[in-house]
Formats: structure tokens, C-alpha cells, sequence
């Protein structure tokens, strides 16, 4: 498999099982409260994502470095555990179309803080415009009439938060420069977050007494747990680690088509027509920042170096009419 098609598999592996979250989020709260549902998640993806990197990174476990304490603290509370805290709370309120359309949000915010954190990851005015287009489609989504923006409770400002954490957490992780792999990095981090939802979820008053252990909870925490935890995460910050903070988190536009889906057909949610107006113009702000980081990626110099490569020393004229020092001076390409 190339590295291309491992990317692309990832980055679909990450899309289908992070939109999953937000249906199986939405279904669980009817059994856990909010932050101990959370709190388990991340039990259970700890204790599985810990197997598989004892078996498959065992000679790298151990952080060396402050950069690799930094991005375990910044994976374990900010991308996992602060994040998802917000997420879980604030999908009490709001559907888990609405939720996943406000947390499409990451993406946006991503380049904001590369910008100011990261030197090699910056925002274009292409990708300014993408950014804006971006908001005014999540404007649409949450509605910016005050009176509907807060109806039902403040779950889209918590959702928004947590994509806002989110995204703040991704590029710091990019910023501390870990040398450890993103799966090891994230079986440190795990725990940091579970240690953080149940903290929290004990200074909210949340009870154990409260949980209904029922086969449908057990099904909704094994998801959230296994397939949108632990699978999920060494699926998406292996993305991160490959392609950049910016880039990584366009898995976040897609997940609102799956959260959509799965919320229509599982939990029997209705979709509104601004909703669905509000996530085209989402979308259309990712293919603005999509097609910037494309053009990022593609290096005249270094097309014209690798074909200069290939040729025979007498043909070295590039086809792209790029001209090569060894060419005769005064000599055009065609």
C-alpha cells in the first residue's frame, strides 16, 4: 500500500467512525450522564489502544523528550480530554446533525492558531476566504438570531468550544515536535483525559447511581470506546503527524455527512433546510482551504528537478518552460 493510499484510508477510516461519534454520543446520553459518559469512553479506548502499542511500538513506549511530554499533555487534555468534555455536554441540546455541522468548525479555527504557532503551516488569502465562507456557513447552521441561537439550552456555544479546543490542541500538538509515534503519543494521552472527565464529571455532582446499564449503553460505550476511540485516534493523529494540523482536520468535514445520516436513520432526527443550506456553504469554504493546500503541495522546482532527472543530459529542457542551469545561455525551452 503507498503512502497515498494509506493516507487516504485514514483519512476516511477517521471521517466514517468521528461522524459515527456524534450518533453514538447522542443515543448513550439517554443512559450516562454527559461527562461520565465521556469518562468511560476514554477508559475503555486507554485500556484497548494500550494493548495494541505494547504489542506494536514496544521498543519506543517511553517519553524522552519535553517535546514529547508536551504533545502527550496536549493530545490528553486538550484534543481528547477537554475536548470531547465539551462535545459530550453540549449534545444534550442539539442534534447530532447540528453538533457535528458546529464542530465542522475545526478545520477553520486550525489555520488561525498554525498561523500563529506554526512557521511552515500559514493561512493564504485563498485560504482567509475559505475561512470566512466557512464561518458564515456555521452561522447559518447555528442560526444568528440570539433568541434561536440559544434555544434549548447553550449546546451549540459548547460545541463550538470544544471544536475551538479541538483545533488549538492539534496545532499544539504539531508544535512540541514529539518524537514519539502518534499511537504511543496517544496511549499517554488517554489517560490524561480520563483522569480530566472524571474530575470534572465529580465537581458537576454526576453519579454512578445515575448510569443505566442496559445492553444498548453497553453497545453506545463500546463504540464510542473502541471504534471511535482508539481506532478512530491512531487513524487521525497519524493524519496529523503525516499531513499538518490544517490538513488533518478537513476529516471534519465530512463527519457532519455521516453524523447527519446516522442521526436521520437511527435516531429518527429531522434535518432543517438552513441546515443543510449552512453545511453546503461549509463545505464549500473547505474546498476553498482544500484547494489552497493543494496548490501548496504542488513545487514547480521540484517537478523540474525530478524530471530534469530523468532525461538525458541533452534534453534536460523542461516541458513547463522552466530553464536549467546546465542549459546553454541565450537557449529557450519550447
Amino acid at each position: 500500500m503507498t503512502a497515498s493510499t494509506r493516507t487516504l484510508a485514514a483519512f476516511g477510516a477517521a471521517s466514517l467512525l468521528f461522524g459515527g461519534t456524534f450518533v453514538a454520543t447522542k443515543f448513550g446520553l439517554a443512559f450516562f450522564p454527559p461527562l461520565l459518559f465521556v469518562a468511560f469512553r476514554f477508559d475503555v479506548a486507554a485500556v484497548a489502544l494500550a494493548a495494541y502499542v505494547v504489542y506494536a511500538h514496544r521498543d519506543a513506549l517511553v517519553p524522552r523528550t519535553r517535546g514529547d511530554l508536551a504533545g502527550i499533555l496536549a493530545t490528553g487534555a486538550l484534543s481528547i480530554g477537554l475536548t470531547n468534555a465539551l462535545l459530550f455536554v453540549g449534545q444534550q441540546y442539539a442534534s447530532s446533525a447540528v453538533a457535528a455541522v458546529v464542530f465542522s468548525l475545526n478545520p477553520i479555527l486550525t489555520p488561525v492558531f498554525a498561523g500563529l504557532l506554526l512557521a511552515e503551516e500559514r493561512l493564504s488569502r485563498r485560504g482567509a476566504v475559505g475561512l470566512l465562507v466557512g464561518l458564515l456557513g456555521v452561522g447559518l447552521v447555528v442560526n444568528p438570531d440570539p433568541a434561536s441561537f440559544l434555544a434549548g439550552g447553550p449546546g451549540k456555544l459548547l460545541v463550538f468550544a470544544g471544536a475551538i479546543a479541538g483545533a488549538l490542541g492539534s496545532v499544539l500538538i504539531r508544535w512540541a515536535d514529539s518524537d514519539l509515534s502518534s499511537s504511543v503519543r496517544t496511549a499517554w494521552g488517554l489517560p490524561i483525559g480520563a483522569l480530566l472527565c472524571h474530575g470534572l464529571s465529580l465537581a458537576s455532582g454526576e453519579s454512578l447511581a445515575a448510569v443505566a446499564w442496559t445492553p444498548q449503553a453497553l453497545l453506545a460505550l463500546a463504540y464510542v470506546g473502541v471504534f471511535a476511540g482508539a481506532i478512530a485516534y491512531i487513524a487521525y493523529f497519524g493524519l496529523l503527524d503525516t499531513t499538518g494540523a490544517i490538513r488533518a482536520n478537513l476529516v471534519f468535514y465530512l463527519v457532519p455527512v455521516v453524523a447527519t445520516a446516522g442521526g436521520w436513520a437511527l435516531l429518527g432526527e429531522t434535518v432543517t433546510t438552513l441546515t443543510v443550506v449552512g453545511f453546503l456553504v461549509v463545505f464549500a469554504g473547505f474546498a476553498v482551504l482544500g484547494s489552497d493546500a493543494v496548490d501548496a503541495d504542488f513545487d514547480v522546482d521540484a517537478l523540474a528537478a525530478a524530471l530534469r532527472e530523468r532525461l538525458p543530459a541533452g534534453r534536460r529542457d523542461d516541458a513547463l518552460g522552466v530553464e536549467f542551469e546546465d542549459a546553454p545561455r541565450g537557449f529557450e525551452s519550447d
